[in-house]
């Protein structure tokens, strides 16, 4: 078989845009998949929040879904521009929700040491009560 046949010549370079135009697509949706989505204002404001913050921002969102989202969407704009710049603890966000109207329900226990175990403070006075009688 001679080495410069036609047909193969032809074959070779059919193949070869073929190879060309999949290795173009395969980069165009490589490219597409790796822009960054931008953050919603939740995630913003999540990096920002510590000390039990996060469960304040989930109590508000399941008990004020609306206007919660609404609180946060605006305090991740101040984020942004920067007129935010410190980290908020969960007493600061509770503090901000109930500011601005928004009774958030948190569920609170107090605990003490007995016997080196922490109990309830309800379950220490009703043992209190129990050893009286």
């Amino acid at each position: 078989m001679p080495a410069d046949d036609p047909e193969i010549d032809i074959i070779n370079a059919r193949k070869l845009r073929e190879l060309r135009e999949r290795a173009a697509a395969m980069e165009k949706v490589k490219a597409s998949s790796q822009q960054p989505r931008p953050k919603s204002s939740r995630e913003i404001l999540s990096s920002y929040l510590y000390d039990r913050a996060d469960e304040v921002l989930d109590l508000a969102y399941g008990q004020y879904p609306v206007q919660t989202e609404a609180i946060v969407t605006r305090i991740a704009r101040l984020i942004l521009s920067g007129e935010i710049t410190s980290r908020i603890s969960g007493g600061e966000l509770l503090m901000l929700f109930r500011y601005v109207g928004l009774n958030i329900r948190v569920n609170t226990t107090i605990k003490v040491e007995d016997d080196g175990k922490l109990i309830s403070f309800s379950e220490k006075l009703k043992k209190a009560t129990a050893e009286e009688e």
